[in-house]
């Protein structure tokens, strides 16, 4: 074991590009020489990747998937226990609705300590309501079985002690933290202005409001760009030829380069049915981005409201029009909360407040 210390097992359900997955890299990127650090996901993709390249052991659990199927999920509790009866860690820290469910079920009769992250409860409004029984419903069983369970917002603790998931001492807020990556800086106020979202095209992200936003905004020719793919790439595509809008949306698809590229806009939008602490508007405030962004979830304890960007109601695409109306007509406005949310990100946001806080967590687990 590295260091002879302490042994820590990750585990995700999917390595594709998310919010979810960015945390988890970032920790192993931040322990991986300190400790003895595995990773556990249900498939291969971009984080497998770059554990890979950090000489990450990367463990691959065929049957854990994110849809819920009784035969593959029950055969993933029993891949994960005999991963874990191999491994012997110290601890073991899930990500994800279905990792953390299989998880804390596989590690129960074994005695290893689990931590959960919660990355925005599968039960919180805004979700549909089946999904949001029966993620509750597994909560409630699972959730006794985790030693800690880490909200990364305030707003996501408070759904759980008001669903009776957890006891109050059981529940840890760590929020989310980036790098300060010498990047380039943003310049809110170069005209004409520019439009930037990043989010997969799937639930909870609602790009087709922001469509409708734009396409409402005829009197002004605004050009838009998403990053990300998903399910809802191509109808998110259709949509915009529908509204006559395509020639002012670029659809630039998965990239590497999203932390460099911002700097070439002057405003960024989340448009989202739910959230717990989107990562992508984090990278927008290191960018010194001014921030429009759905009043859902944990979002208004990144964006503060007339200071770091403006907040509008989900599904709304009228205040989403008029939002990006007020933005794009004061480049004065644009530099004011760009450099605001700038120096919260700086604050609030950063990776060795989060990686502090999580290593006190570890250590104070298995004393």
């Amino acid at each position: 074991m590295r260091n002879n210390r302490l042994r820590i097992l990750y585990v995700i359900t999917q390595a594709d590009h998310g919010g979810a997955q960015s945390h988890v890299h970032h920790l192993l990127e931040s322990f991986h020489e300190r400790y003895d650090i595995h990773l556990a996901v249900g498939n291969n993709g971009p984080l497998v990747k770059s554990a890979c390249t950090l000489h990450v052991n990367v463990h691959i659990l065929p049957s854990l998937k994110r849809t819920i199927n009784a035969f593959s999920d029950i055969k993933a509790i029993f891949e994960c226990r005999s991963l874990i009866q191999v491994l012997r860690p110290n601890l073991i820290h899930a990500h994800s609705s279905k990792a953390g469910i299989v998880t804390r079920i596989a590690a129960a009769s074994l005695g290893i300590p689990v931590l959960f992250t919660a990355h925005g409860w599968a039960f919180t409004p805004g979700t549909p309501v089946l999904r949001r029984v029966i993620a509750l419903f597994t909560e409630l069983l699972t959730a006794p079985l985790a030693t800690y369970i880490i909200c990364v917002s305030e707003f996501d603790r408070q759904i759980a002690l008001r669903h009776k998931v957890a006891r109050d001492r059981q529940l840890k807020i760590i929020r989310y933290g980036l790098p300060n990556i010498p990047t380039l800086q943003a310049q809110p106020d170069k005209q004409p202005p520019r439009l930037i979202m990043v989010a997969r095209f799937n639930e909870p992200k609602d790009q087709p409001t922001l469509l409708r936003a734009i396409a409402a905004l005829k009197h002004a020719i605004i050009h838009v760009d998403f990053f990300g793919t998903g399910p809802n790439l191509e109808n998110t595509r259709n949509l915009a030829i529908t509204l006559g809008i395509d020639k002012q949306v670029t659809f630039w698809g998965d990239r590497t380069d999203v932390a460099e590229r911002l700097a070439d806009y002057q405003a960024f939008v989340l448009s989202t049915h739910y959230e717990g602490l989107p990562i992508s508007i984090l990278e927008a405030m290191r960018a010194g981005l001014p921030i429009i962004a759905s009043h859902v979830g944990g979002i208004p304890e990144e964006v503060i409201k007339g200071e770091t960007g403006i907040l509008i109601p989900p599904r709304d695409p009228a205040s989403l029009a008029a939002a990006i109306e007020q933005l794009f007509a004061s480049p004065n406005l644009r530099t004011r909360m760009g450099a605001a949310a700038r120096q919260k990100f700086l604050t609030e946001f950063t990776l060795e407040r989060m990686v502090t806080e999580t290593e006190k967590l570890y250590h104070q687990v298995i004393r």
